[in-house]
């Protein structure tokens, strides 16, 4: 079985929840370093002839439609990050909604195609958002990735499925991948955790996964590939979390597509019978 490797288009301020994260009206005056870093991204997998989903932020698309473009004509697979980078605990029903569809309009007006995928910020989807699926339903999307089931500072669904399945509504949900450690499902396949744990854990973590039966759910955000770039003011534990081992990010994800073969949602639905 194939993994599925992501990417979180966004920029290097888009951090959640840190109190000096500059607020969208600011986005346009600030430098932007996504167009070099997501194009780095782009090398690696093209070196490595493999395909991806690239959850484009809106903003991020509206901004750099030629990024979209470009992805896209490489063979990956474009989908939708949300506009604003938002919780979605904390838009609400009808703000969510809205900010769903205007990110799928923005890329299927650059593409000239259907987009139906969906990855909210921050994997936000929680008991708090009941109406999450149905929303993303309604807003035109067949399948989304935004379950984290497992503990998380903000956001965390513990449905107790780890593999993809589908809704009563008929949207499919590709969780993010974890693996149970002592009795305690844990993620090692992206952000944060990819860069905090050694190669050698993710390797095997992966394929103790690949052994139940589904795929792995890898993800990664451009900034990730930059250990130079700025950096906001946050806490010692937040900064932690945000900034630790950036220089092992590309090497670990070279390692990655050496080891695994890898494709998109897309293609792995049109392949397996979820």
């Amino acid at each position: 079985m194939d993994c599925i490797f992501s990417v979180d288009v966004e920029d290097w301020f888009h951090i959640l929840e840190v109190t000096s994260t500059p607020p969208l009206s600011e986005w346009d005056s600030l430098p932007s370093l996504v167009e070099r870093n997501f194009r780095k991204l782009l090398d690696i997998f093209s070196e490595k002839r493999a395909r991806v989903t690239c959850f484009f932020l809106g903003w991020v698309a509206e901004k750099f439609p030629h990024l979209v473009k470009e992805a896209h004509q490489r063979g990956h697979e474009i989908a939708s990050h949300g506009y604003s980078h938002q919780l979605v605990y904390k838009m609400g029903s009808e703000k969510f909604f809205e900010d769903a569809v205007k990110s799928k309009a923005i890329l299927e007006n650059t593409l000239g195609l259907p987009i139906h995928g969906y990855r909210s910020s921050g994997f936000s989807v929680t008991e708090e958002t009941p109406w999450f699926f149905d929303r993303l339903v309604e807003a035109g999307y067949r399948y989304d990735s935004s379950v984290f089931p497992a503990r998380r500072t903000h956001g965390g669904l513990r449905t107790g499925r780890f593999a993809p399945y589908r809704m009563n509504n008929g949207l499919i949900e590709f969780p993010i991948s974890v693996k149970e450690v002592l009795g305690m499902p844990v993620c090692f396949f992206g952000g944060g955790y990819l860069r905090l744990f050694p190669y050698f854990i993710i390797r095997r973590m992966a394929r103790r996964v690949l052994g139940d039966g589904r795929p792995v759910v890898f993800y990664v955000h451009p900034r990730e590939t930059d250990p130079g770039h700025p950096r906001l003011p946050m806490t010692l534990s937040r900064r932690f979390r945000s900034y630790v081992n950036l220089s092992t990010t590309e090497p670990k994800i070279r390692n990655l597509l050496a080891e695994f073969g890898v494709t998109t949602f897309e293609r792995f639905i049109a392949e397996n019978s979820i």
